[in-house]
């Protein structure tokens, strides 16, 4: 088995697929905590079928680079949904709408109007993620690198703003905090983390690296400071063993990871019944 696994960590593909599935895996659990406690973790399921759809017009409109369009068409979105309470639709009834509104869209276009020879593999591969994270490329890596230090840096300079604002948002607005301005940059953050992990899992996998890990940690321990640390760490390990099974039996990569996210919190969820925290 290292032998197998030594010769497949011979590729540049496969190293690039391991690096960038532990950065991408590394930004959704610090952002997952804040979503998960804010009572928002869907957010993630929506905008990931955004993406799908804004991917679908790329594919159609014939973008050689899909992101030019789907980067900034998910962004915008994502603000929107923030502010969605501005035009008397609840949080999670917005998310819904435009989530199904975006597969649907995607779905059709992508039918009616794509060239492929085979439109099942295409939409298989883009909700589910098992053949694009065999396609990054050293651009990819870096931009994960940038992500995930942007990610951190932000959880380290303003962790006092976030505890605030996660848990208390009209204290943290009356101690001269800009919450709004916190909750849209937030939004953009979140936003291009989905972007890029729909490389890594597909578009209908996303929400798993995000809440999973996070929910995990909060069966284990109660502090803010420890589920952060902890959901970090149960993140990129499950990233990493998912991704090393994937190689090693063939299975799709998305669906293995979140599996074995699935593994952990059962195994959390049984260490708490005996004391946990």
């Amino acid at each position: 088995m290292s032998e197998q696994l030594a010769y497949y960590l011979s590729f540049p593909f496969v190293r690039y697929a391991i690096i960038v599935g532990v950065l991408v895996a590394l930004s959704s659990s610090l952002l997952g905590v804040v979503l998960v406690l804010k009572r928002f973790s869907y957010i993630g399921s929506g905008l990931s079928h955004v993406a799908f759809g804004t991917y679908a017009i790329a594919m159609i409109l014939g973008f050689m680079n899909d992101m030019i369009l789907v980067m900034p068409l998910t962004v915008i979105i994502a603000i929107l949904l923030l502010r969605s309470k501005q035009i008397n639709i609840k949080g999670d009834a917005s998310i819904a709408m435009v989530s199904i509104s975006a597969l649907a869209i995607g779905y059709f276009l992508m039918n009616v109007f794509s060239e492929s020879a085979n439109i099942s593999a295409d939409v298989c591969s883009t909700l589910f993620g098992s053949t694009s994270i065999l396609t990054l490329t050293k651009v990819d890596v870096i931009m994960s690198i940038v992500m995930a230090i942007s990610v951190i840096l932000v959880f380290v300079f303003f962790y006092h703003r976030i505890f605030s604002i996660t848990f208390d948002e009209e204290y943290a607005n009356a101690s001269g905090i800009k919450v709004n301005g916190f909750n849209t940059a937030f939004s953009i953050i979140t936003a291009v983390v989905i972007v890029l992990a729909m490389n890594l899992v597909g578009s209908l996998l996303i929400t798993g690296l995000i809440i999973f890990p996070a929910l995990t940690a909060m069966r284990l321990f109660h502090s803010f400071l420890r589920v952060v640390i902890a959901t970090t760490i149960i993140s990129v390990v499950g990233a990493f063993l998912g991704m090393l099974m994937a190689i090693l039996v063939s299975s799709p990569v998305g669906s293995t990871i979140v599996i074995m996210y699935l593994l952990f919190f059962f195994i959390g969820y049984f260490i708490s019944k005996f004391g946990g925290e």
